[in-house]
C-alpha cells in the first residue's frame, strides 16, 4: 500500500431493507439502504449504504448487487449526545451475481490514542481511530480494530502516525444504557487482516477476523 491517500471499498451481498430517500445535496438526491453480506463463519454483516438516487431505481429487495465506493462518516447529534456514523458511500451501483465479498482499503492518520484491550475470551484488540482526507478539507473518522499479535504493535502507534490498512467492514450490536433503559444500538468498525507503516515501508499482516 502507497502513501497516496486511500479510501475504497468494495461490497457484493443482498438489499436486506427498504430502498429509502435520504437527502438531497447539491441539486443530487440520495437514497439509502441496508445491504447484508456474509463473513467466511456465516454471521452476517448490516452495511448501511448511501447512494445516487438515479442508481437506486433498479434495485430491488433481496436482489443481490455490488458497491464500489469509500467509507464515510459524520456526527449525530441525538439526545444524548454526539454520535458517529459510518455509511458505504457508493459511487457506483451494479446488479450482481450471487456471492459476498467484504473488502477495506484505507490509508491516513492515528487521530487519536490506541488502547489496547482484551475480550472475554482471552483475544487481543488495539481499537484506532483512522482519520483519512477527502476533498474540500474535510476527512472521515474511521473506527478499526487489530486483533492479535499485531494488536501490541498497533497500542505503541503515536497520535499522527500515518498508516494504511486493509480488511473488511463489519457490524456489532451492543447494549447502551440511558437512565436505566437498555437500549440496542449498532455500530460499524473495519476489521484489520493487514496495516502498513507508510513512513518507512514496514509491513505486518495478521489473520483476518472471521468472527
Amino acid at each position: 500500500m502507497s502513501q497516496a491517500l486511500i479510501n475504497k471499498l468494495i461490497l457484493r451481498g443482498v438489499i436486506a431493507g427498504e430502498i429509502k430517500y435520504s437527502h438531497e445535496s447539491h441539486g443530487v438526491k440520495f437514497c439509502t439502504f441496508t445491504l447484508k453480506t456474509q463473513r467466511l463463519s456465516g454471521a452476517y454483516d448490516y452495511i448501511n449504504v448511501l447512494a445516487g438516487n438515479d442508481a437506486c431505481k433498479h434495485l430491488s429487495l433481496s436482489r443481490p448487487v455490488e458497491v464500489e465506493g469509500e467509507i464515510r462518516s459524520f456526527n449525530q447529534r441525538t439526545s444524548d449526545g454526539t454520535r458517529l456514523v459510518i455509511s458505504a458511500y457508493a459511487k457506483n451501483l451494479y446488479e450482481a451475481e450471487p456471492g459476498d465479498k467484504n473488502a477495506v482499503f484505507l490509508s491516513g492518520a492515528v487521530c487519536k490514542k490506541p488502547v489496547f484491550r482484551k475480550t472475554p475470551l482471552g483475544r487481543e484488540i488495539c481499537d484506532i481511530m483512522l482519520a483519512v482526507n477527502r476533498r474540500y478539507g474535510r476527512a472521515d473518522y474511521i473506527p478499526c480494530i487489530i486483533w492479535g499479535k499485531n494488536a501490541h504493535l498497533a497500542s505503541g502507534l503515536d497520535v499522527g502516525s500515518k498508516i494504511g490498512v486493509s480488511g473488511r467492514i463489519q457490524s456489532r450490536n451492543y447494549i447502551k444504557k440511558i437512565n436505566d433503559i437498555e437500549e440496542t444500538r449498532t455500530t460499524y468498525e473495519v476489521s484489520v487482516s493487514s496495516f502498513e507503516y507508510p513512513e518507512d515501508k514496514k509491513t505486518s499482516g495478521i489473520k483476518p477476523s472471521n468472527t
